[in-house]
């Protein structure tokens, strides 16, 4: 059980993250008058004011951050050596906060994280669902399953599976407007664009041996989902950028075709995402590897002994 000081902490810690009394008070299932009760306490008790309050928002005054970034440290290398502690235990326990995209999370870490659930029964589980660059460190996850690249240097990774990138058009598609032999005859083509975060919009770049072609593609349909953007692929709107993940049943079934197979594209491998440690706690460890068991079958004996 915490003590006091510790319970303290983390209870400013998530006050300062919400920036909001009545946030505040709906995360802990009390009401805003409670939390502002105990923020005065603790200033009281402190000596010091911790917060500028006006009817609308909080600000932290200067003790207010240095208390802040001390309690954070504080309550990192606590649960560095709970988890450091923990982490010889063969069953998984504690809390685990994982992040995932919408589409990929809804279909497939849903309902694997529900098979891990039901196999340790010890163990909570909290799944956020989101396409927005998140902070890991910040927002207390313990890992972020994505594709592509390290989103930030202060995290490590694993990756979970290869997942390389195709350009597809549905043969109706490439019937009425021919196929494409080169990248720059993309130019003249319709292309459907999936808009992804900061991503350069409407840039593809294809390499071939060392040479790298680099198109600005344009189309008359654009989206930000990747579901939508597919199935307007398949309905014969333009050329598509998609990932293996998403096109295999499709380019097998023969509803889409690759084009321009001779070059590649940058891969979208899947990755486990999560806060640089010297030692991963138990419960992330036995979680990243029964994804790469299930998700990548035969590098299940190599993760295991990872």
């Amino acid at each position: 059980m915490k003590s006091d000081a510790t319970t303290e902490m983390a209870f400013f810690v998530l006050l300062a993250k919400l920036g909001s009394l009545s946030a505040t008070a709906r995360e802990l299932g009390i009401t805003p008058p409670a939390v502002s009760k105990r923020l005065l306490l603790m200033e009281q008790r402190l000596g010091v004011r911790l917060l500028n309050r006006s009817t609308r928002r909080i600000s932290l005054t200067g003790d207010g951050e240095n208390y802040l970034h001390q309690a954070r440290q504080i309550l990192d290398d606590i649960r560095a050596m709970e988890e450091s502690l923990a982490s010889g235990s063969a069953e998984p326990r504690g809390l685990l906060r994982v992040n995932a995209t919408l589409g990929f999370g809804r279909t497939v870490i849903a309902p694997l994280l529900s098979q891990f659930a039901l196999r340790h029964p010890q163990l909570e589980v909290q799944l956020q669902l989101t396409d927005s660059p998140i902070n890991l460190v910040e927002q207390a996850y313990d890992l972020g399953i994505r594709f592509g690249d390290l989103p930030d240097t202060r995290l490590s990774a694993r990756r979970i599976m290869s997942n390389r990138r195709f350009l597809c058009a549905s043969p109706a598609y490439l019937q009425a407007h021919g196929t494409p032999q080169t990248p720059d005859e993309l130019a003249q083509h319709r292309c459907i664009v999936h808009r992804q975060n900061d991503d350069a919009y409407g840039i593809w770049r294809l390499s071939r041996g060392r040479a790298t072609h680099t198109v600005k593609v344009r189309g008359t349909v654009a989206s930000n989902d990747g579901d939508v953007v597919l199935g307007w692929a398949l309905d014969g709107h333009g050329i598509l950028l998609r990932s293996e993940w998403d096109l295999t049943r499709y380019l097998d079934s023969g509803r889409l075709r690759v084009v321009l197979a001779d070059y590649a594209l940058a891969p979208a491998d899947l990755y486990a995402y999560y806060p640089s440690r010297h030692q991963l706690p138990a419960k992330v460890r036995a979680f990243i590897n029964f994804l790469i068991e299930q998700l990548q079958p035969e590098a299940a004996t190599a993760a295991k002994s990872g």
